[in-house]
């Protein structure tokens, strides 16, 4: 599967199948939250708040792949994320895109 943030590929033609996307709701352990309470105070990275939205993009990027290919799609193109604080830290991170067919 071919993931691109772009309305092309180069070289390639394709049609269009529809919208596709994949979504996931992250936390960081309690404790974790409140060392990173703490942290702002002094400020610098929250390292446990970096790889929670990490984890997150990778796992809603592999749901909307997983979205795609169940579509039939070669390719995802013009991929677009988003994300949202639920609570105190948990976010959500939505990927989305145009799910795509290789015409040859």
């Amino acid at each position: 599967m071919i993931l691109v943030n772009t309305d092309y590929i180069t070289g390639r033609k394709f049609e269009m199948i529809g919208m596709v996307r994949g979504t996931m709701i992250q936390s960081v352990h309690f404790g974790k939250d409140i060392m990173n309470s703490f942290r702002t105070l002094v400020g610098g990275e929250l390292t446990s708040y970096t790889e929670m939205m990490n984890e997150a993009r990778a796992i809603a990027t592999k749901r909307m792949a997983e979205d795609a290919q169940a579509m039939g799609a070669d390719a995802v193109v013009n991929i677009r994320y988003a994300s949202s604080s639920i609570v105190q830290g948990a976010a959500e991170v939505l990927a989305y895109g145009t799910a795509v067919k290789f015409i040859d």
